[in-house]
């Protein structure tokens, strides 16, 4: 299942070009198929799908053959229902992660506060919950954000998972983002879950790296790249109360820029992993 939150971006791009090389406007291709203006628009802008009007414009626009059996594919694609809808309590904002990850061909993140969700353990999970409900009342429940968690964990366990890279701030290392003794559990769970998996690498931006130019990170975010070349690359990042997903390659590209450049800068892998077992050992039990 690829991404329908990316192939509605996609289908919304398929329309704006069919349109365009028609010369027609919204209006005229509103008044060929019988539908608003506004039905026209939300359809480009990725906001809703509708097969039956997206077959009605493929025929108003005289679509036809291969051309008509990708846009149509594409629509079905996009109404998809994914397993995190069925998953009561996760979360807006992990659905919508889960939803970004579903087909990624390649997974790059930069965490710069916490243990990337993708690598958390339960105990870690729980303990974040209960701290972020200090702050905002919770949108899903505790079990229900522990679902999502795990059937994003089995993403990356599924035959043809995305490669996942993360670059992990030092910070978010030395930084007690749970009580101690589950801190250094979570520490251990990382260095053997990415301990000699290919398709998973983690590394450690260590405080006094030197990144290129100078252009350290302001905030958490991830890439998102799909086997089909015509899906957009995304980025989401990560704030306090929301994220924001941008798809504008003139906006992707200097985050593009910017985790080569923290690549570059942070730990290789191995030696990533002696620091995270470190950290561990100066840990409490309790």
């Amino acid at each position: 299942m690829i991404s329908p939150y990316v192939r509605r971006l996609r289908l919304g791009a398929e329309l704006r070009a069919l349109r365009a090389a028609a010369g027609l406007t919204h209006e005229q291709v509103a008044k060929r198929i019988g539908e608003s203006r506004a039905q026209i628009s939300r359809l480009e802008n990725g906001h809703i799908v509708d097969l039956a009007d997206v077959m009605k414009i493929l025929d108003a626009l005289g679509v036809e053959g291969e051309r008509w059996t990708q846009i149509v594919t594409i629509a079905r694609e996009a109404g998809e229902r994914g397993w995190w809808e069925s998953t009561r309590g996760m979360g807006e904002r992990q659905a919508l992660y889960a939803n970004l990850e579903a087909g990624a061909a390649a997974i790059r993140e930069y965490q710069q506060t916490f243990i990337p969700g993708l690598l958390q353990t339960p105990e870690f999970v729980r303990a974040r919950t209960a701290a972020d409900a200090t702050l905002e009342p919770m949108t899903g429940t505790v079990e229900g954000v522990l679902a999502g968690r795990a059937g994003r964990q089995r993403m990356l366990r599924r035959p043809g998972a995305p490669s996942y890279e993360v670059i992990v701030d030092e910070v978010a290392v030395r930084r007690l983002a749970a009580p101690p003794d589950v801190v250094k559990k979570q520490l251990y769970h990382l260095a053997t879950a990415c301990n000699g998996k290919p398709s998973v690498a983690l590394r450690v931006l260590p405080v006094d790296a030197r990144v290129d130019s100078f252009t350290v990170p302001r905030c958490t975010f991830s890439i998102y790249t799909y086997p089909d070349p015509g899906d957009p690359a995304v980025v989401a990042i990560d704030t306090v109360t929301s994220d924001l997903v941008l798809t504008d390659p003139a906006e992707v590209a200097p985050y593009d820029q910017l985790y080569a450049r923290l690549r570059d800068a942070a730990l290789p892998p191995t030696d990533s992993l002696d620091l995270l077992t470190k950290a561990a050992t100066e840990l409490p039990d309790q």
